[in-house]
């Protein structure tokens, strides 16, 4: 993740939030170190955020309570089922993309307010989804995939099938493909100019191509 789409990123985590965040606590949510949080805080406030730092139990960083909310009026119960859906399709490993995922459900707590996002935590102990979680994939691959599908680029992938041949293979993706158990993609083999699916558990490495690569 670039540092401005980080910044953005954070920005939006505190907004849903609305209650204070260590910088430990970030720092581990991004993926960076704490110096680094401290440096990205301090770039949203000259940026004119109302950010401030709350002390004691319970404290942390956190946006002024006045900050002006987008303009989403989703109530309690349909932000319950939204984020209660979002950690299901994220812990069953169902949808790949769970980075976009988390960022979406953080503008869906944005969208409440204390008392609503107070009300949300009552209603999300109430809903508990079972199942089996699907097969995990590599982060990197992940984040390719959900580039080329989302831009429309080609897609170099290293792939291991059922013999444990590995062969690496540039595919355009078609369509994702969400089952109990694992999570495919639908793609065109460039090369053959067939189409045929992938597992995504065994694809080792992904490469996102510029559409006239070779």
């Amino acid at each position: 993740m670039q540092r401005t789409e980080r910044l953005f990123a954070l920005a939006e985590y505190l907004r849903g939030r609305r209650t204070g965040v260590t910088a430990e606590a970030l720092a581990e949510r991004f993926g960076v170190t704490v110096r680094t949080i401290y440096r990205d805080l301090d770039a949203l406030r000259a940026a004119a955020l109302p950010l401030g730092a709350e002390r004691g139990p319970g404290g942390g960083y956190a946006l002024d309570r006045s900050y002006s909310l987008p303009p989403v009026n989703f109530t309690a119960r349909e932000a319950a089922l939204l984020v209660a859906l979002g950690r299901f399709a994220s812990d069953m490993r169902l949808l790949p993309f769970t980075d976009t995922l988390e960022s979406a459900l953080d503008k869906v707590r944005a969208a409440l307010s204390t008392s609503a996002q107070r009300e949300l935590l009552s209603r999300l102990k109430e809903l508990t989804f079972l199942g089996v979680p699907s097969l995990p994939c590599k982060k990197p691959v992940r984040e390719a995939l959900e580039r080329a599908w989302f831009e429309q680029q080609p897609l170099r992938i290293t792939y291991v099938d059922g013999n444990f041949i590995e062969t690496t293979r540039d595919v355009r993706i078609l369509s994702v493909i969400m089952d109990r158990h694992e999570t495919r993609i639908d793609a065109l083999d460039i090369a053959k100019g067939e189409r045929r699916q992938f597992r995504l558990d065994r694809i080792e490495r992904a490469e996102v191509l510029r559409a006239d690569s070779p």
